[in-house]
């Protein structure tokens, strides 16, 4: 454990060298002032708190920059190490592959959580204490950040992935970029697609939830607007998620397997891979 801490605290002052938290703290804190101050706007009839508006439009817009966080703190991770030969060197001390895959995991682990609970908390806090706005929907608020914690802990596993089967890193990076626009973009794109071109004749309800459900973008967009009732209400989803199946133990079981499948693959490699 303490070779783990160690290595992991080394990834965490990498970090603010090269000043990732910093960066991803004030996107994060601008993004989250900004859309709750939209989320102090009327919202028809359905009464609904202000940070439940909050949580649908960070949940909708952390698809798109919490993977890309991620996976810009991982993609070299381990090919940047081989590149600058400083793995062999690594390995010279005492320690196991393992570790060295799990110190770093838990490093940027820890610079996410840093990123995610200061921006979107510290946003939260400020906009409540400057506009004397109640603290309703709190909880939907704290899972968000919990389950967007989950989604990049997803990414960084994927980018060791990558950073362990290229060689270079500017093939990491491109793979990187390729990875994020097929999750992120790509997927759903061509889902809708075929529903759209199948009709109702083979993709039926339950094959639709389960496409859907491969996804871990798609299994946290979901988990963050059905989770709690007023924000199921807001986003106009309220039973639709339950009737379909889509349980959070199963979404939150779906993003589990993304990121133990993908460490697990990494270290394999790792482990074959001759230095």
């Amino acid at each position: 454990m303490n070779m783990l801490w160690t290595l992991a605290l080394k990834e965490v002052k990498d970090g603010l060298r090269n000043r990732w938290i910093a960066a991803a703290i004030i996107l994060l804190g601008t993004l989250a002032v900004a859309l709750s101050l939209l989320g102090s706007a009327p919202t028809g009839s359905v009464r609904v708190s202000e940070l439940d508006i909050t949580v649908i439009s960070l949940s909708s817009l952390s698809v798109y920059l919490i993977p890309l966080i991620a996976l810009m703190l991982s993609f070299d991770a381990l090919v940047g190490e081989f590149e600058r030969g400083t793995m062999m060197l690594l390995l010279t001390y005492p320690v196991e592959r393992w570790q060295v895959i799990m110190g770093k995991f838990l490093g940027h682990l820890i610079i996410l959580f840093i990123a995610i609970f200061t921006g979107y908390g510290g946003a939260i806090l400020l906009m409540t204490v400057l506009t004397g706005g109640g603290t309703e929907g709190w909880q939907a608020y704290v899972a968000m950040m919990a389950s967007s914690l989950l989604l990049g802990s997803v990414f960084i596993a994927l980018g060791y992935l990558v950073s362990i089967l290229v060689r270079e890193r500017a093939t990491a990076a491109g793979s990187a970029i390729g990875l994020w626009l097929a999750f992120v973009v790509l997927y759903d794109l061509i889902l809708f697609g075929a529903l759209l071109i199948d009709e109702g004749q083979i993709i039926g309800q339950k094959l639709f939830t389960i496409l859907m459900l491969i996804s871990p973008t798609d299994s946290y967009r979901i988990l963050n607007l059905s989770m709690f009732e007023g924000v199921s209400q807001a986003a106009g989803i309220a039973g639709i998620a339950s009737e379909a199946g889509m349980n959070s133990s199963i979404m939150l079981s779906v993003m589990m397997l993304w990121v133990v499948v993908p460490l697990m693959m990494t270290l394999y490699v790792f482990q074959k891979r001759e230095i």
